[in-house]
């Protein structure tokens, strides 16, 4: 198979959208632009902890008739990191809801997104 299939593929693609969000949080000057570069980092999280919990030829976690009750232990994946995830998702969005209604306030504030203009909490 090599490292053409789904695992390495969705890790690798988790892993560049850390490094994307981490250097847009770094990098960028606008307050928008930090806020994206957060939502593709908690993005890449989320994909890397599902391909991390991934196994091969096994099923959703879902006890029903596909699934032989006896047997579903060697049939279904870990639903441990998919429930993690899901929570990780709710999170997020609240916390993305929050800091752009920061920057908005921001904005009223002082007129401008761009970051070196805020001098209020430096030391």
């Amino acid at each position: 198979m090599g490292y053409f299939n789904i695992e390495y593929i969705s890790i690798v693609t988790g892993f560049l959208l850390i490094l994307i969000g981490i250097f847009a949080i770094l990098t960028q000057k606008n307050i928008i632009k930090i806020v994206i570069g957060f939502s593709l980092f908690d993005t890449g999280i989320h994909i890397v902890m599902v391909s991390i919990g991934y196994i091969r030829n096994r099923t959703a976690p879902i006890l029903d008739s596909a699934v032989d009750i006896e047997d579903a232990a060697n049939q279904i994946v870990d639903p441990v990191p998919q429930a993690l995830v899901l929570t990780a998702i709710v999170i997020g969005l609240g916390v993305t809801a929050l800091m752009l209604t920061y920057v908005l306030k921001l904005h009223k504030e002082k007129k401008t997104l761009e970051i070196q203009n805020f001098s209020d909490l430096k030391w």
